[in-house]
């Protein structure tokens, strides 16, 4: 697979892969009172680590056309990691079902400005962000249902795959835009003309996978896709990540399906993996994230580290860092 980042970091905050499943499958042992004061070590080690910020600004798409393996809730909660570090982040909302929008405490009923009239060409991006209550340095443009209907709307378009990056490099090279350090762009759970704009206007891709079979057989499919993007529209386009999502430590299927992921992807593959939690899914009922409906919950952790790893891993196309944000 062309153009994949081969970064890896030696961040000593990490165990190891092996280290990771050894711990969660070796002896039985684990007892729910040591399970409970690790999770209390790694929240301790995570809050006080250091995330680097990344001199240029770093756009990318969580994308997978399989639904349910955690897409929308790795891009918010992602989001939320960095913006609880101050960092400036912009989330764009490219699914027709706002659950992005919903998770961020973001107003997109009908009628409401998002990024529907930003691919019309009605309105420019600048008039339709919004702030998350929770983060003030996080911004948003939300979807609404309107957003449904157009893939056939702009289908007829000259440029029907360029709009979301020329709207987008219009807003961050306006004066009066604020740097962004992340812009991250949540992506429908498709392979249709809205995916291909947000891969275009992305340069690294982040692909959650679900700890099953059935999501490693979407796979191959959606990398094809990536790299026809690649080849024909937007050659600067870099698989940089992959990341387990809905990991049970109860089972060996998630097990096997982490290790067959990295035997074929070991240098795009976190090391950090999702576990499934309660709190994670609760947390967009109540218009959040994990990581502000639960901070100290095992999701919150996770998705932090698995935000540490992606920064300190670098822009893989630069690996430049400027300054670090305690």
């Amino acid at each position: 697979m062309a153009n994949v980042s081969r970064e890896t970091t030696g961040d000593s905050h990490y165990e190891s892969a092996g280290d990771f499943l050894r711990r969660m499958f070796g002896d039985g042992n684990n007892s729910v009172g040591m399970q409970l004061a690790q999770e209390s070590t790694q929240y301790k080690n995570v809050m006080k680590a250091k995330f680097p910020r990344p001199q240029n600004t770093r756009i990318i798409a969580v994308a997978n056309q399989k639904g349910g393996v955690g897409k929308t809730t790795s891009a918010v909660n992602l989001a939320a990691a960095y913006a609880e570090r101050k960092f400036n982040v912009l989330v764009l909302d490219m699914d027709p079902q706002g659950n992005a929008s919903t998770a961020l405490g973001i107003q997109h009923s009908i009628g409401s400005k998002s990024i529907y009239e930003v691919l019309e060409g009605k309105l420019p991006l600048s008039e339709t962000v919004q702030t998350c209550p929770q983060f003030p340095t996080l911004k948003v443009v939300p979807s609404t249902i309107d957003l449904s209907g157009a893939e056939l709307e702009i289908a007829g378009f000259q440029n029907r795959v360029d709009l979301l990056k020329d709207a987008l490099n219009e807003y961050l090279q306006d004066n009066n835009t604020p740097h962004y350090d992340y812009v991250i762009i949540d992506c429908a759970p498709s392979l249709g003309l809205l995916v291909l704009n947000a891969l275009q206007a992305a340069r690294e891709v982040l692909i959650p996978i679900q700890a099953e079979y059935y999501a490693l057989e979407g796979l191959g499919q959606l990398l094809k896709t990536i790299q026809l993007v690649q080849m024909n529209y937007n050659s600067e386009l870099i698989i940089s990540t992959m990341l387990i999502t809905m990991y049970d430590r109860r089972t060996m299927l998630s097990k096997d399906v982490y290790d067959e992921v990295q035997k074929h992807y070991p240098h795009t593959l976190l090391k950090t993996v999702i576990p499934r939690g309660v709190r994670v899914s609760e947390a967009p009922s109540h218009t959040q994230t994990v990581i502000s409906y639960n901070p100290r919950s095992a999701g919150a952790i996770a998705y932090r580290e698995a935000a540490l790893e992606i920064a300190l891993r670098g822009d893989p196309h630069q690996n430049v860092s400027r300054e670090t944000s305690k």
